[in-house]
């Protein structure tokens, strides 16, 4: 049951990494404060269980970005589980998108720890490592150098071109497909319109009533197992859904909410605190 029970809230940390930063528009947004912090906490559940939160520090330098993730997740007090650990992705914003250049996680969940890091260059990998390191598996889907080129590390796929001139709520947000690259797994997160909805009682008055409804569809595409448990429920479930809100002051989108089924229930990350401090 633990093993069951780690792969799901692996799975939601997972996607809620994925999603769970400041969609900026664009350079002229990075044109707009030459020096800006961008704070966000997260609430994460699983099924009846709190498993704690989620913070995300992301500080801007002009065109310049470097963004750090905290988490800590429990359940039951740490007797069934209890993992965390810290991401950071830094690079540099421009008119397509962000270009990372670095990428590093640092893990820790039960009996096992992991570290990863990457380096970019002229928007490729060219630089990446896991420890400890992993034995090859004959069964896995090998990556190629092709795959690598034009790709977001997961925090950093956070940072999409979203346009400004659609209204808050507007489900054309979700019209993207963000190609990311984990370190070990090469991937597609495929966002669609689901819906228009409102935020609910006590989100942060920073942001706008009207949210997108987005569909998160996850497309495996080489480095990982293809009989993987986790990969295949990813694979096979249209149940996933990200709710992104305007943060109208600094011209960027936070997913408020994720959703994700679990054989626990359903697991979600939501939006509790927002704090920003913009410098001319």
């Amino acid at each position: 049951m633990r093993v069951g029970w780690v792969g799901q809230i692996g799975a939601l940390a997972g996607v809620l990494l994925l999603l769970g930063g400041a969609s900026r528009a664009e350079n002229a947004a990075a044109k707009a404060y030459a020096t800006s912090k961008l704070q966000a906490t997260y609430d994460v559940t699983l099924g009846v269980f709190n498993l704690g939160e989620f913070r995300l520090t992301v500080n801007f330098d002009g065109p310049q970005y470097d963004a750090q993730a905290n988490a800590k997740f429990e359940i039951l007090a740490g007797l069934l589980f209890r993992g965390g650990g810290t991401t950071r992705s830094a690079g540099r914003l421009t008119a397509g998108g962000p270009q990372p250049s670095v990428f590093e996680v640092n893990y820790k969940g039960g009996d096992k720890k992991e570290k990863r890091f990457m380096r970019f260059a002229d928007g490729a990998v060219s630089e990446f490592s896991i420890e400890p390191a992993k034995k090859p598996n004959p069964r896995d889907i090998p990556l190629n150098e092709k795959q690598l080129v034009n790709v977001l590390d997961p925090l950093s796929a956070a940072f999409l071109s979203i346009r400004t001139d659609l209204a808050p709520g507007d489900p054309a947000l979700c019209r993207k497909t963000v190609r990311v690259f984990d370190g070990q797994q090469r991937f597609d997160i495929v966002l669609s319109p689901k819906r228009t909805d409102k935020l609910l009682d006590g989100a942060p008055s920073e942001i706008p009533e009207t949210v997108a409804v987005c569909r998160v569809k996850y497309v495996p595409v080489s480095g990982y197992r293809p009989d993987n448990a986790g990969v295949k429920f990813m694979t096979k479930t249209d149940d996933v859904e990200v709710w992104l809100a305007s943060v109208p002051q600094e011209r960027l989108y936070l997913p408020y909410r994720i959703l994700m089924p679990t054989a626990l229930g359903s697991g979600s990350a939501t939006l509790t605190e927002v704090k920003i401090k913009s410098h001319q």
